[in-house]
């Protein structure tokens, strides 16, 4: 039997504004299993980097609102505990962070050897010294050459990509189980955006974490993830191994969204990469049938009527559809 890390069951998620509430996260649920790297997929506005930060109860309350729901990590519900016990046994300590601009991320006005020891005085108490020697092995780890000088620098005399790799050395100062990155590679050119994965990966190994990448990029997580949750409009779709997703694809979404990615074994001049028609639904509206029916090209008269459940359709493979896309077939 498989020890999950992290459990997640109903979770919505709801923001109040002055145009009405935006329905941001429709009853979420997904399991994440101790050592194991699940991929969140799906394009901008899709709820995925608003189901993690409601995970560590980091979205502003007001506006937002945990509507419903529970998150389940190591046996303690995220929901139930208090904001004192969050701030400190939670983030930071036993789930870490990374989110996807370090320029913003990190303070202009604050050396690096500051912001990276902050947290290991704050969590694990240690005095300067040490502090100043787990900052050093952190950099070394994260590949940064001349940890001991550059524990002095700014964050402007970083470049790009060794800063995204300083956040994810302060990700991992506290040794946490869990490390959730949101599209930290999104800022970065192609070849660095292979480095920072390939660090990810050999990190997972080296210090045994599990993963939670959030990503709009299914390129990026072939060789990363174990799973993958495709997410539309606050609500997951297709949920299967990386392996699945990639040879029996089951929603028409995840079919439109690896149609949308460029290959290296497609042919030159055998076909245009194929665009997603239409635009993503107003989250303002709350929907009753399925929210990509009006983009959907298999799309049947039950799909605008009511939404669909996300069920399993063979070992490990669930998917939210009324047409069997391998068939044509309504389900």
């Amino acid at each position: 039997m498989t020890n999950n890390l992290l459990e997640v069951r109903d979770l919505k998620t709801r923001f109040h504004t002055p145009e009405g509430v935006i329905h941001a996260v429709n009853g979420v649920s997904f399991d994440l299993p101790e050592g194991s790297t699940l991929a969140v997929v799906g394009e901008s506005g899709c709820g995925k980097s608003v189901t993690m930060m409601s995970i560590l109860r980091l979205i502003a309350i007001p506006p937002g609102e945990i509507a419903s729901g529970s998150a389940v990590y190591c046996g303690v519900d995220l929901f139930k505990i208090s904001e004192s016990e969050m701030e400190r046994d939670v983030r930071g300590k036993a789930i870490a962070m990374v989110f996807q601009d370090p320029m913003t991320s990190l303070n202009p006005v604050l050396t690096i050897g500051r912001q990276l020891t902050e947290s290991l005085r704050v969590h694990l108490g240690m005095n300067p010294r040490q502090c100043q020697k787990r900052a050093v092995e952190l950099l070394e780890l994260v590949g940064i050459p001349e940890p001991v000088n550059r524990l002095h620098d700014y964050p402007h005399q970083y470049s790009g990509g060794m800063r995204q790799r300083v956040m994810i050395a302060m990700a991992l100062s506290c040794s946490p189980s869990l490390l959730i990155a949101d599209e930290p590679t999104t800022a970065l050119d192609v070849t660095i955006q292979a480095q920072i994965v390939e660090l990810v990966k050999s990190l997972r190994e080296k210090v045994g974490l599990s993963i939670i990448w959030i990503t709009h990029d299914l390129g990026v997580v072939a060789g990363l993830a174990d799973r993958v949750v495709v997410m539309y409009s606050g609500f997951i779709v297709e949920e299967a191994g990386v392996d699945d997703i990639y040879e029996d694809p089951r929603h028409p979404y995840t079919i439109a969204l690896l149609e949308a990615l460029p290959r290296v074994d497609r042919r030159r001049g055998s076909s245009r990469l194929k665009a997603i028609h239409g635009a993503p639904p107003n989250l303002l509206v709350e929907p009753h049938g399925c929210p990509f029916a009006p983009r959907c090209e298999v799309a049947v008269e039950q799909c605008s009527v009511e939404n669909p459940k996300l069920l399993q359709v063979n070992d490990g493979h669930k998917v939210a559809c009324w047409v069997d896309v391998k068939t044509g077939a309504p389900r």
